[in-house]
């Protein structure tokens, strides 16, 4: 007999028909031995429903209140999950995060866990009950409802297996696997077996949008075997490990895109110590998420720093850089472009394979694609390209290094 999270995504438990679907499936699951513990996300649409409708009542949304709005749909579907189990004949019980034990920080929309405390999903567990968990959702130290944010449900889903010793933890969605490529894009793209933590772990990173990459760090960080698979065709999906076992692997695993972020330059700062502290002080004190960085070669004493932040983040990092403080650092004007996107190559073989950032530019350059940024780490290149440019340089990319399927 053994433990199993199984995380059920909102296109996974969209309707009735859907909730059935699951019910049947975890039904089966108990037949075999397993003990079953479910977390459930908002159905369908739910979350951006409730989005819309504060944005139609309020222009303020207060934090705490948009916290107790969207955590609502987690509790409607975790409520109706139970009930479609009892049809199934599995006996079942609902646990908002607070009753799950979840405790997070005070970071609304957007908080992370502290403790987990899971006396009443191990309780059940031992009754024989199935617990279905709200996903993405907690109490935080001053006793107020938070939200983990988006793609949360994995995190709930891995930090809950950790903390009760689960054999595995298996996230379902609507694809059957993580792929070598978005296959949306890429028809050539090919499904993988496993993949290491680190390669996924980049992937996220650079586009790739299921599982949350907050789950997969947790995962990667207590060792919570994973295995990502499609909840509509329940074929077996893709192993997440800690090394491959493989002799020969290749390459390069995989082709990420990212158009969701934006290009901020600062023109014409003071080259001079201190400057870039109190610049990426100033945005991360502000929420804002900074990822590539690029800062040219110092001219009269003054230099450019140009870097990529989520477009959402876009407003609140432009009246940061605009602010009295930031003025003072000899800024002579912020610029920004939101039509770049960012393609990246993924693969722990190009610690080893001399070439592989020349092929990369080579392939981008013989079709007139123009790189604006580069960054690196040690399994990974990502480059800034114009966003009407990522589509087409992922399969140009996902070709040159010999992904597509025969």
């Amino acid at each position: 007999m053994a433990l199993v999270v199984q995380k059920f995504g909102g296109t996974s438990v969209a309707d009735p028909d859907r909730m059935r679907t699951v019910a049947d499936h975890v039904a089966r699951c108990r037949r075999r031995g397993d003990d079953v513990v479910l977390v459930i996300s908002a159905m369908g649409k739910e979350t951006d429903e409730l989005l819309r409708m504060a944005e139609d009542v309020s222009s303020v949304r207060p934090g705490r209140e948009m916290d107790m709005l969207i955590t609502a749909g987690e509790r409607k579907a975790c409520a109706l999950m139970c009930m479609a189990l009892a049809d199934a004949d599995v006996p079942a019980r609902s646990f908002t995060g607070s009753q799950a034990g979840f405790l997070t920080d005070t970071n609304h929309r957007n908080a992370k866990i502290l403790e987990i405390t899971p006396d009443r999903v191990q309780e059940s567990i031992a009754e024989g009950v199935v617990p279905v968990v709200a996903g993405s959702q907690g109490v935080s130290t001053e006793r107020d409802v938070t939200f983990l944010g988006r793609g949360g449900s994995d995190t709930t889903a891995v930090a809950l297996a950790h903390t009760l010793g689960a054999e595995l933890c298996e996230l379902y969605t609507d694809v059957s696997g993580v792929f070598s490529a978005d296959p949306r894009v890429v028809p050539m793209a090919s499904k993988m077996t496993s993949i290491t933590f680190d390669e996924l772990l980049e992937m996220t990173a650079t586009g790739c949008p299921k599982p949350a990459m907050r789950s997969v760090e947790v995962a990667h960080n207590y060792e919570v075997p994973l295995h990502i698979r499609s909840a509509f065709t329940w074929e077996p999906g893709t192993l997440v490990v800690q090394e491959e076992t493989a002799v020969e692997q290749p390459i390069i695993r995989a082709v990420t895109h990212d158009v969701s972020e934006s290009k901020v330059t600062v023109a014409d700062v003071d080259d001079r110590p201190g400057v870039s502290a109190k610049l990426f002080r100033a945005l991360a004190d502000g929420g804002v998420n900074v990822d590539m960085i690029v800062q040219n070669v110092s001219d009269d004493g003054c230099t450019d720093i140009s870097f990529t932040v989520p477009t959402e983040d876009l407003t609140a990092a432009s009246s940061i850089l605009e602010s009295d403080e930031i003025s003072q650092l000899g800024s002579k004007g912020v610029s920004t472009d939101e039509s770049i996107g960012k393609v990246s190559i993924v693969g722990a073989g190009m610690k080893s394979n001399p070439g592989v950032a020349a092929t990369m530019f080579e392939t981008l350059a013989n079709n007139d694609i123009n790189i604006e940024m580069i960054s690196t780490s040690a399994i990974r290149v990502s480059c800034v390209i114009a966003a009407d440019k990522a589509e087409e340089a992922v399969v140009l990319l996902h070709s040159a290094f010999g992904l597509d399927r025969a």
